[in-house]
């Protein structure tokens, strides 16, 4: 058994009701009862290979009831920083001494955890800093899962100053500014086009009809995949969306950044 199957594998989940798309997009109902983030809770119980889940939110007032919530789920909470989410990662991941972190965000109600257990097998088996399967997109949006060692995070949040950097957690992994080794799962067929993560009302509607009309615990990719097959047409709900909106808003703050360093 290798150093990296030993440990400890901890899911902390990023989520906030803060969104200027779609306000408190991580509390809304998705059925007649259970939310977002209840979803993401639940799908990742399927998972084979998770040692432990927290829920990581900010210190700002209105997230008191993601707290709340997550009391309710039964679930540790981590509150930090709003802004610099690498730091508020960082910080969870320290407090809670998980030394193998996977980061799932909350807009991700139908997480698959199967290809979130695909994600962490490459991980442990192979010599990689860190595992995704969204570096060369052929999955969906809305199945986002990263894997990563707290030596590789510490490092980031110690080097990170863009923004960016700050803001989206594994950015600056991904930027290649240090030497690790980035490793990837990819689907046989490319579905990069798809989408079912929650950021629009036109998502919202998508996934409450993919609930309503797949009755499975958990929900998983290939189930929604048939779901479509039949029924082409929940496709055009929301495919009009532009990818990466969230990106390319943080990109503009970095040249604002550079802009003020250079003045």
């Amino acid at each position: 058994m290798t150093k990296k199957n030993q440990n400890m594998i901890g899911c902390i989940i990023q989520a906030r009701m803060g969104s200027s798309r779609l306000p408190g997009k991580t509390l809304i109902k998705l059925d007649d009862s259970r939310s977002a983030l209840d979803f993401v809770v639940n799908q990742l119980t399927f998972s084979t290979l998770i040692n432990k889940t927290i829920i990581a939110t900010t210190n700002l007032e209105q997230d008191d009831i993601i707290e709340k919530n997550a009391k309710t789920l039964g679930i540790d909470c981590f509150r930090g920083s709003s802004d610099d989410v690498l730091d508020r990662y960082y910080r969870c991941a320290k407090k809670f001494q998980i030394n193998t972190i996977v980061r799932i965000t909350s807009d991700c109600p139908l997480i698959d955890p199967q290809i979130v257990d695909d994600v962490i097998r490459k991980y442990q088996h192979e010599d990689y800093d860190y595992v995704t399967n969204t570096l060369n997109r052929s999955y969906p949006i809305g199945t986002d899962v990263e894997i990563f060692s707290f030596e590789i995070l510490e490092k980031a949040w110690q080097k990170a100053i863009l923004p960016s950097e700050r803001e989206h957690v594994t950015l600056f992994i991904k930027n290649k500014k240090l030497d690790f080794k980035l490793g990837e799962i990819k689907n046989n067929k490319n579905l990069g086009n798809l989408r079912w993560t929650l950021d629009r009302e036109e998502d919202l509607n998508l996934i409450r009809k993919i609930i309503d009309k797949v009755n499975k615990n958990p929900i998983l990719m290939s189930d929604i995949l048939n779901l479509f097959s039949i029924e082409p047409e929940l496709i055009k709900i929301n495919e009009h969306i532009p990818q990466n909106e969230g990106m390319l808003k943080s990109l503009k703050k970095d040249n604002e950044f550079k802009k003020l360093k250079t003045d």
